[in-house]
């Protein structure tokens, strides 16, 4: 199971970035589900009890990505990253 730290909604699916997403291939950084949105299962993240690995993940991605500050990708830029992957029309 994947964490999710970025999500864009697009025609035939979703596309998500998983933690650390700019250090990583873009195919492996950056996902495309097929289908509608409704058709795949999102668990909500739980507490370090209920998801302690995802959870640990998650924080210390919230870290690094604090560090960015301003210069962090907006939402324009994320969808130009999905495009050069492939996932993104």
């Amino acid at each position: 199971m994947d964490v999710m730290v970025e999500c864009l909604r697009q025609a035939a699916g979703l596309v998500y970035f998983r933690p650390y997403w700019d250090r990583l291939p873009l195919q492996e950084g950056i996902r495309f589900v097929a289908g509608e949105v409704g058709d795949a299962v999102v668990t909500v993240l739980g507490c370090q009890g209920t998801n302690p690995e995802q959870a640990a993940e998650y924080a210390e991605w919230r870290i690094y990505r604090e560090q960015f500050g301003d210069s962090y990708p907006d939402m324009d830029a994320l969808r130009q990253f999905a495009r050069e992957a492939g996932h993104f029309d």
